[in-house]
């Protein structure tokens, strides 16, 4: 059963349009357009887990960009796509980020964000951001949406979230972390990677 406060999961790549076309190809879904990051020189495409859970396919948007250093996740420096990090939304939000610094772990100051969808609405949410993400994106960042719904109610296409596992030279500690937000995800020693496998009436692909 996927961790129950995923909020999403985030495949950066270097180029958008192959990334969701070779995701299509595996899994017979195509993911939809979800919008621009304006002045961060990003646009995503979505496709859902659930009613509360999706994966965000993130990319340099090539028709508006910006210097690489200012793209989010590192994307400046991708010669692929990498499972990047992860989010989840905890009950309240200032709550988990004291809860991850009592572990020593900084999650970054709560940001006010937003994006326009395609068909015009306003998404509006705060979250947590710092670069480098605190142990190599294996720790996630915080959400709330507040007031907007939720992307992945808003009718996106679904696959099945099959497995999500991860992976640390420092388990114990991220472990620590992940506890204290109350999250379920099991780190096991190793290189720091996330790695998850998605299923659709096509077949499954995996992110990693």
């Amino acid at each position: 059963m996927p961790e129950p406060l995923l909020d999403h999961l985030v495949l950066a790549t270097h180029d958008l349009d192959t990334t969701v076309a070779e995701f299509t190809t595996a899994t017979g879904v195509q993911p939809v357009e979800g919008g621009r990051h304006v002045g961060r020189g990003t646009r995503n495409y979505l496709v859902g887990f659930g009613p509360t859970s999706y994966l965000e396919i993130i990319g340099p948007d090539v028709e508006r960009p910006v210097e690489p250093g200012a793209m989010p996740f590192g994307l400046g420096q991708l010669t692929g796509s990498r499972l990047v990090t992860w989010a989840v939304h905890p009950r309240d939000l200032e709550s988990a980020v004291a809860a991850a610094a009592a572990q020593g772990c900084d999650l970054g100051a709560i940001q006010s964000m937003s994006r326009t969808t395609p068909a015009g609405d306003t998404l509006s949410w705060r979250l947590t951001m710092i670069d480098p993400a605190p142990y190599d994106g294996i720790v996630p960042f915080l959400i709330d949406w507040g007031e907007s719904r939720h992307p992945a109610a808003s009718g996106l296409p679904t696959v099945e979230l099959v497995d999500f596992t991860a992976t640390h030279p420092q388990p114990d500690a991220v472990n620590a972390v992940l506890h204290a937000l109350d999250l379920d995800l099991p780190v096991n020693r190793g290189e720091a990677a996330l790695t998850a496998t998605v299923a659709g009436p096509a077949g499954s692909y995996q992110l990693r």
